[in-house]
């Protein structure tokens, strides 16, 4: 089985990388400027650029620093139950998003940009590979299990992204609130639909 992919943010950087967050929050992608980081920072923009030469290399980290965020959440989850792992990541996924509305958007437009940076496309491709990553590890533990229906594990794993994909797409885009917990639900339905084929397709998690 592969190993997920190297992501790392040193130490040095943690405060910049707060201080992006903030600032995404508060202004969006567009009108982000790396004064308006340095504010938050509390300190110059010398001081900014003295970790990163360009708006894009600082935000390239910045990507490598939510994935990492978000792989701390998934390996705080103690539970060895395939069921319940696949629960509570696509809790991740899909419900905890809605406290980060205002991030998403930002993201989303970053996303756009991946065509045209190279940086960008490449945290992305790997933040895809990795959430499927762990999608397909869970899933296949619960085939071994008996748990769940032998399946393609990599195709759910992608049919699962498509919906976390359009869900969070959605919701920012149409700004729709109920559209992430559509998404939730429609993830257990495709999960009971595929992966426990003999179970009530209505089963409530």
């Amino acid at each position: 089985m592969a190993d997920p992919p190297e992501r790392s943010v040193s130490d040095p950087d943690e405060e910049i990388m707060r201080a992006t967050y903030r600032a995404l929050q508060e202004h969006g992608y567009a009108d982000l400027t790396i004064k308006r980081i340095a504010e938050e920072y509390g300190k110059s923009t010398a001081a900014v650029h003295y970790h990163y030469d360009t708006k894009d290399d600082l935000l390239a980290t910045f990507l490598d620093y939510i994935l990492d965020r978000f792989v701390d959440t998934i390996h705080e989850v103690e539970t060895t139950d395939p069921e319940q792992r696949l629960e509570l990541l696509l809790d991740k996924l899909l419900t905890e998003p809605e406290d980060h509305h205002d991030l998403l958007i930002a993201v989303l437009e970053m996303r756009s940009q991946a065509p045209y940076k190279e940086a960008f496309a490449d945290r992305f491709q790997q933040n895809d590979e990795y959430v499927r990553y762990m999608l397909r590890t869970v899933i296949d533990h619960g085939i071994s299990e008996g748990i769940f229906t032998d399946v393609d594990s990599t195709h759910v794993a992608r049919a699962l992204m498509t919906i976390v994909d359009g869900g969070r797409t959605r919701a920012v885009v149409l700004d729709d609130a109920d559209t992430l917990a559509t998404a939730r639900r429609t993830a257990n339905e495709y999960v009971n639909a595929v992966l426990r084929p003999d179970t009530d397709g209505d089963r409530e998690k």
